[in-house]
């Protein structure tokens, strides 16, 4: 028997050994793979992404799951054919060209049920804004470009100086702060990116201790972790994270940003032109409620007597080309969260006021010493970056000071000369407040050799205006009040309830902002203007053209929709048709659908976790 098999035997033997040779040889001739490690957040197969909880307690949407493809189908009444949604599409296969990237499933915010609710809610009143969102984003998306189009083909040297990026925080949300990271490193050229400089402000939440640090330890490579050892606030937390930079420029972000397509070329490039330019992004706006990305319009740094920021338009005479929308922007102050600045000519200028704590002020203070002192402050519209802007500090104080107030009057009585009684015209009770010694500032200014505040005003803002003596300055020379752009009706009628056949209709009159709503009969023969909505093509739904439905505050532990002024922001108020046969109504915002809920006799509309229940279902009619 053993005779009769030999050479079949044989030939299996032969046959193993050339197969272990051909994956041998294969192997051994392959190219490595020089494509980063996916980091949590996203993974590459077949030029797709798909999202993957790589780490414990960390939850992502998985957008290609049998769940969240049946989810989708329901609310959206059909399956998507691409199966992934571009907010997790890899960047480098987005055009060039200014696009309408779609950048979240609609439904992304949806509260599915109690827990989702819960990190909606903590994320709010810990980092005021919606963490359920956030955490599903990931730490990579891809994000609109919104650069003018002029911008694209710009080039800049090659020999330009990179750049350490330092990111102070305290207590910040896990996925924000990774997102901001993540940005930095996905759209910054190599070659640019000396370092990241995280500065932990004596932070007490547990995700920023070892998790923070055993991710670092483990993904980033160019950041380095530094720690204070006491709350510092904003200015000494950044002075400290620039004495550990070593790059030949300084980016200063916030720990809530994500920076666009080629944002640091143009910002290093002008630095590298003159040392004493500072130069600053476009901030876009990223939604505290919906985290979507919004371009900005082009618009400059200014100041109140009041002492607090605001954004000018640019005067007329200094837009009068294309180029212009894309050339450096003289800007009286800057926002102050995102700059860029040389770094031995940060310190030559005397880095931050030591003097201030926690927030505020500072942003005023380093402009005018900037341009007192012989720099220039400059807006780079080709360099944009996102930043949450929320409705809220979710921080104050370790000591509940007000800080805002003591900081302003270090900036008054160092840098604005006679100009300060302006300030104390506006701020009358702030004459008697303590602001600290200020003598270092002080000689600091006389050893640069600073101009007076009134060269400031005559030759940097002299659009600006004086108050009267009550404190009353009228509007900033050569600047306009915008109102929001009219917004296409593309619905106009009832909105009905299909289950009860009655109409959504305001509990007090059309035009008391606040009021809840509630069903009451619809109108028969002759319209009534007190029921006609109209659905607007950015989703807004407004009712008799006055007041627009919002999801804004609570009553007795329920979220309620009301009537409120229209903001054109979309966020709470913006509201979606989902479901089999679009007839949910549902607001990003809040995660949750629009319903009927019965409450001391009455039919109120609630916010509810979205579902296939019937008291769910509304229509337009006329």
């Amino acid at each position: 028997m053993n005779r009769q098999f030999r050479y079949f035997w044989l030939g299996c033997i032969v046959t193993s050994l050339s197969w272990a040779f051909v994956v041998y040889y294969s192997l051994s001739t392959q190219e490595p793979n020089t494509q980063p490690i996916p980091h949590e957040g996203y993974s590459n197969f077949h030029q797709r992404l798909r999202f993957h909880p790589k780490n414990p307690g960390f939850r992502h949407v998985d957008l290609d799951s049998p769940d969240f493809q049946e989810r989708d189908e329901r609310f959206h009444g059909r399956r998507r054919k691409d199966g992934i949604r571009n907010e997790v599409l890899n960047e480098r296969n987005r055009p060039n060209k200014n696009d309408e990237t779609d950048q979240g499933a609609n439904d992304i915010g949806l509260i599915k049920n109690a827990k989702d609710q819960i990190t909606r809610e903590e994320g709010y009143h810990l980092y005021a804004f919606n963490q359920l969102i956030s955490d599903r984003l990931g730490f990579h998306r891809a994000i609109p470009d919104t650069r003018h189009q002029l911008c694209t083909s710009k080039h800049y040297g090659p020999n330009l100086p990179p750049a350490s990026i330092v990111v102070c925080f305290y207590n910040e949300a896990w996925s924000a702060l990774l997102r901001t990271i993540h940005s930095v490193i996905d759209r910054t050229p190599k070659e640019l990116l000396h370092e990241i400089v995280l500065v932990d402000d004596f932070s007490n939440l547990d995700h920023l201790k070892d998790k923070l640090e055993h991710y670092i330890d483990a993904h980033l490579p160019l950041v380095k972790l530094h720690r204070t050892t006491k709350r510092e606030g904003l200015m000494r937390a950044r002075t400290f994270g620039a004495d550990h930079a070593t790059g030949e420029v300084l980016v200063f972000l916030d720990s809530h940003c994500e920076v666009n397509r080629n944002w640091l070329e143009p910002l290093v490039s002008r630095i590298a032109e003159d040392k004493r330019h500072v130069v600053i992004p476009i901030i876009d706006i990223v939604s505290s409620d919906t985290f979507e990305y919004q371009a900005s319009p082009l618009v400059r740094g200014g100041f109140n007597w009041g002492m607090h920021f605001r954004w000018d338009q640019i005067p007329e005479k200094d837009l009068k080309t294309k180029a212009d929308y894309v050339n450096p922007v003289r800007s009286p102050t800057m926002a102050g969260g995102l700059f860029a600045i040389d770094r031995e000519y940060f310190t030559y200028l005397g880095k931050y006021d030591q003097g201030m704590d926690v927030w505020g002020g500072e942003n005023l203070e380093i402009s005018f010493r900037i341009w007192q002192c012989g720099g220039t402050l400059e807006i780079i519209p080709c360099s944009r970056v996102g930043h949450i802007f929320r409705k809220r500090r979710p921080y104050g104080s370790p000591r509940g000071e007000d800080t805002m107030t003591k900081n302003s009057l270090r900036v008054a009585h160092v840098w604005m000369d006679e100009y300060k009684e302006y300030y104390f015209r506006v701020r009358p009770d702030a004459k008697i407040k303590a602001y600290g010694d200020i003598s270092s500032r002080v000689e600091l200014r006389k050893r640069l050799g600073c101009k007076p505040f009134k060269w400031y005003l005559d030759n940097v803002y002299p659009e600006q205006t004086l108050p009267d003596e009550q404190g009353h300055a009228p509007v900033a020379a050569n600047q306009q009040i915008f109102a929001h752009p009219k917004h296409t009706p593309v619905k106009l009628g009832q909105l009905k309830h299909r289950e009860s056949g009655m109409c959504v209709i305001s509990t007090k009159e059309i035009h008391s902002k606040g009021a809840l709503l509630k069903l009451g009969p619809c109108y028969d023969g002759r319209q009534k203007t007190s029921q006609v909505w109209t659905e607007t093509d950015t989703h807004e739904f407004m009712l008799a053209d006055l007041l627009c439905l919002d999801t804004e505050g609570s009553r007795r532990g329920r979220a309620f929709p009301r009537l409120m002024k229209c903001h054109f922001e979309k966020g709470s108020q913006e509201w979606k048709w989902m479901g089999e046969e679009h007839n949910h109504l549902y607001n990003a915002a809040s995660g949750k659908c629009m319903a009927v809920i019965t409450e001391e006799g009455e039919k109120y509309m609630s916010m509810e976790i979205c579902s296939e229940d019937s008291n769910m279902e509304f229509e337009f009619v006329r």
